[in-house]
């Protein structure tokens, strides 16, 4: 009994200082009602402040996204800023279309107004690379986009950047929380009415001018394409860079094309998602265009769709991930290409042929953006860096030009994207990627599973002996420790596993990769065969031993 009064005076104090009358009349009638489940679940502890910055569930209280916690969090990184020599520093503040992002971000331009430091607001919802380039071109010491990318619909989240344009990694991500902590009351946090700065339209043109850098002058624009934004809001964005680039209006999926928070069309808003590219491929089926191309809502991924004898096809993150560097390497770039430990090697491999650096980072943007060198970084979830001078973070608006780019310059020449990624199979060898995604309502399952695989590591998987088995939350030698596991097969076929939990999302992944030597074109399809075939047996192997 002492612990359920504990849990409703929690509550009702919170309840007083809440500034949001939706959240603090849903809060109220909770306690009115006396439901101390749904109380407890809210009140359980804080969303935790991390490299992601936040993302959870809208609602009320600590456990929730709203604007009291949102409040909190924009002190202390206000706090954290004036500790690091930024008194009187720029604050840059994007947001998305999802529910109450606007409100969001108002909150903490007038946190960081209010602690002393100067904000300025993106002047509507805008795709999140604008807010990346934003922060380096205004010469901002940090800044905050306000949204939950591709996320379900009643999510939302807060992402942080420093001033050198990339998202923060620790240890600022623990001591921005341990400010955020310090902050006791609302009441102590100065929120004044105005006077911070709502920017105009020059930030979004310099953007805009920016991805003209990624195209080469001259180079074919032809391709016909069928685009949707996923209810998100990148349409605007990406039609201006088509039109500014010269390539023919992308036919519009219509029923996804406008901002909608409540993203009616699709279960989980996120290209990759069963079902979620369905109306794109109604429309290419109808307009017959060269490719498909669709953004997340927060337009900062980039998905691309191919037609095939079957109907239209999907490809991996992976794959684009290939033919944006080969097109890269052919047009002449040097530097380092980078990319998360769970994307396919095949980059290695292409940078190794075109005597270009490359290094492999610990999953995210976070550290894909900050490897020294950087030409072009990649993430299998269908995130590209092509243009890190001007945006240190995926981009999908300018891979969107260079995948465009790229199928005009096939098309000019007869040939598709599908028959690149031949060429590459070819070269380097077909490399078959596929992912085990576990998605879980108690997040207990996910930490069972680590620990079953930690406790028993498998010692076969598809009949393939485990040759090596690294628990990567010790580190390894190029790499700081992370929540992962990593087993590599024996075998001709080089198969890799990497099993973690997904930092954004309620889920548990296994990145899969196997490598089927090609001896000549028409060994390509008995080798997708095979490699298929290899996938699926660890998939079942790997679903075993750790019980999910």
């Amino acid at each position: 009994m002492q612990e359920q009064d504990d849990l409703i005076t929690r509550a009702r104090t919170w309840l007083a200082e809440d500034p949001d009358p939706e959240t603090a009349a849903e809060l109220a009638a909770l306690v009115e009602a006396g439901d101390v489940t749904e109380l407890a679940d809210r009140f359980s502890g804080t969303l935790q402040f991390g490299t992601a910055g936040l993302r959870g569930e809208i609602g009320a209280g600590p456990m929730r996204m709203n604007r009291s916690v949102v409040i909190r969090a924009a002190a202390g990184l206000a706090a954290y800023l004036k500790a690091q020599g930024h008194a009187g520093g720029l604050v840059v503040v994007g947001y998305d279309a999802r529910y109450k992002s606007a409100d969001f971000a108002r909150d903490t331009a007038a946190v960081m107004t209010g602690a002393g430091l100067r904000a300025a607001v993106l002047p509507r919802p805008l795709p999140t690379p604008v807010l990346a380039y934003a922060i380096r071109h205004l010469g901002a010491v940090a800044g905050v986009e306000v949204t939950a990318s591709h996320n379900p619909p009643r999510d939302n989240g807060y992402k942080v950047y420093l001033g050198d344009g990339s998202q923060i990694v620790s240890p600022a991500d623990v001591e921005i929380a341990a400010e955020i902590a310090r902050v006791e009351t609302l009441a102590s946090v100065p929120r004044p009415e105005s006077g911070w700065e709502e920017l105009g339209d020059e930030v979004l043109e310099a953007y805009l001018a920016r991805t003209d850098a990624v195209l080469t002058s001259g180079s074919p624009r032809g391709v016909r394409t069928v685009y949707t934004a996923m209810h998100g809001v990148g349409k605007d964005v990406l039609l201006a860079a088509f039109a500014r680039a010269g390539f023919p209006e992308p036919v519009l999926v219509a029923e996804q094309a406008e901002p909608d928070p409540a993203f009616p069309t699709v279960a989980f808003p996120n290209p990759e998602e069963p079902g979620a590219m369905d109306l794109a491929f109604a429309k290419a089926a109808e307009v017959q265009p060269d490719i498909v191309i669709a953004n997340d809502p927060d337009a900062d991924r980039c998905a691309v769709a191919v037609p095939t004898a079957d109907g239209w096809r999907m490809l991996r993150g992976d794959e684009v991930g290939a033919l944006l560097a080969a097109h890269l390497v052919h047009k002449g770039a040097t530097g380092v290409f980078a990319e998360s430990i769970v994307s396919s090697s095949l980059l290695g491999r292409i940078a190794e042929a075109a005597g270009v650096g490359y290094k492999e980072t610990l999953t995210g943007f976070k550290w894909i953006a900050r490897v020294e060198g950087l030409r072009y970084g990649y993430e299998e979830a269908l995130g590209y860096c092509v243009d890190p001078e001007g945006v240190r973070d995926k981009d999908g608006i300018t891979a969107a030009l260079l995948v465009a780019e790229l199928a005009s310059k096939l098309k000019e020449q007869g040939r598709t994207l599908t028959d690149l990624l031949d060429d590459l199979a070819m070269e380097h060898g077909l490399h078959h990627t596929d992912q085990l995604s576990v998605r879980v309502e108690d997040l207990s399952v996910i930490a069972d599973a680590m620990a079953a695989l930690r406790a028993q590591p498998p010692v076969a998987l598809a009949g393939l002996r485990v040759a090596s088995a690294e628990d990567l939350t010790r580190g390894t030698e190029s790499l700081p420790p992370t929540d992962g596991l990593r087993y590599y097969l024996e075998g001709d076929y080089k198969a890799r596993v990497i099993v973690r939990p997904s930092g954004t999302e309620p889920k548990l992944k296994c990145y899969l990769e196997v490598v089927v030597p090609v001896a000549e074109a028409s060994d390509l399809t008995a080798a997708r065969v095979r490699g298929q075939e290899i996938l699926d047996a660890i998939k079942k192997d790997l679903s075993a031993v750790a019980g999910i």
